[in-house]
């Protein structure tokens, strides 16, 4: 599934990406470099396009990638938005839930950074 290793082994790789498909549902806008976006999209698109699916085992399918978080303000933890929030958004949207935006490159090791969104 993902384009790059990422410098990772497998386990990592998958826990990194959890981690961020998980803040990229809660927060909807997250920071991070030009490579991880990339690798990134098409599991938040597979994973919107099971929230609009809707059903119970596209619930579960959901519950068994994204991590347990702490609720958010609206007291909602991150597969309860991706159902009751996201995935009706989108509803009429056939694919193309996720934007990839530059800012610039890191200032520490000049990694290009970009800013990954979902589409409004």
């Amino acid at each position: 599934m993902p384009k790059t290793k990422l410098g990772r082994t497998s386990e990592q790789r998958k826990a990194l990406l959890r981690n961020l498909t998980t803040d990229l549902i809660v927060h909807e806008r997250i920071e991070t470099t030009e490579a991880k976006a990339k690798n990134l999209r098409p599991v938040v698109e597979k994973l919107i396009t099971l929230g609009k699916r809707g059903d119970l085992h596209s619930r579960r399918q959901a519950a068994s990638y994204l991590r347990k978080v702490e609720a958010n303000e609206e007291g909602q933890d991150a597969l309860q938005k991706l159902f009751s929030d996201i995935a009706p958004r989108f509803e009429e949207r056939q694919g193309g839930y996720t934007r990839i935006l530059k800012v610039g490159e890191r200032k520490g090791d000049g990694a290009k950074t970009v800013i990954i969104e979902l589409v409004d």
